[in-house]
């Protein structure tokens, strides 16, 4: 009996493994693919424009031109939604001061076509960096990751150079946050798209602000400590008291950060 219990115990965690394995992409992106039309009222001028990736694919991005010697925000968004889930407003806050913008829809999110993955988002990234240098230059160009865009944008900024970096609610990786939920499954076998951002944030040499709220519920604020600690510097880090995982704006983090880019292009 208790071997036959032992053995159907076995066979229903090797069955949560692989549902899990196949399903992780899924539970990770959790695009809109709707493409959102470009507002044409509040003040703020943004044109959509379309990059192409390596790969072959279509991304959509939206961009606002900056005044003269104002930096350029190269923007990477989270996991869920699209340009629509809160976001518009933020890029006009972010833009408020005159900054120029180049915010990306990952492939599969907001119009752009195919599906995402570590992978491509790293392609998606490294387009959107090249088509904003050619239209804006490497000279006044920043970055500004949030939640899972953080990992894209510590990827990119590890390679490629950037005049400032700002990431909102980082993680050390994909995988540390999932042990969290799933501490009960081998999630670091199981795991195709990890961003490993522990193993490339001491690459980046841009001035770098690490913005976290202290009661996030989905990426605990000791991850963003625990990244700020590996970096190189220079770097700041900004604790927000009472601040959970969607509502830093409230707290007028966006203001510190137009702060930190204007100070580290001018």
């Amino acid at each position: 009996m208790l071997t036959t219990v032992i053995f159907i115990i076995l066979v229903a965690y090797a069955g949560i493994c692989a549902a899990m394995f196949l399903m992780q992409r899924s539970m990770m992106y959790i695009p809109d693919r709707a493409r959102v039309s470009v507002p044409q009222t509040g003040g703020t001028a943004f044109k959509e424009v379309f990059v192409q990736t390596k790969d072959r694919q279509t991304i959509v991005a939206w961009t606002v031109d900056p005044r003269p010697g104002k930096p350029v925000i190269l923007y990477f968004h989270g996991n869920g939604g699209n340009f629509a889930y809160g976001r518009i407003e933020k890029f006009r806050q972010l833009t408020a001061d005159g900054a120029g913008l180049f915010a990306v829809n990952y492939r599969g999110y907001g119009g752009s076509t195919g599906s995402p993955s570590e992978a491509g988002l790293r392609l998606d990234a490294d387009a959107a960096y090249d088509a904003a240098v050619a239209r804006y230059g490497a000279d006044r160009l920043v970055g500004y990751g949030e939640s899972l865009g953080t990992g894209v944008m510590v990827q990119l900024a590890a390679r490629k150079p950037l005049k400032a970096v700002v990431l909102e609610a980082p993680f050390l990786s994909t995988v540390s946050v999932a042990k969290r939920l799933f501490g009960w499954l081998p999630v670091s076998v199981l795991m195709r798209d990890q961003f490993r951002s522990d193993l490339s944030i001491a690459k980046i040499n841009a001035p770098l602000l690490i913005i976290h709220g202290e009661q996030d519920e989905v990426i605990a604020f000791d991850q963003g400590k625990a990244l700020f600690d590996l970096a190189s510097e220079p770097k700041q880090f900004l604790p927000v008291a009472g601040g959970r995982h969607n509502d830093l704006t409230d707290f007028g983090v966006l203001e510190n950060a137009r702060d930190f880019f204007r100070d580290s292009v001018s």
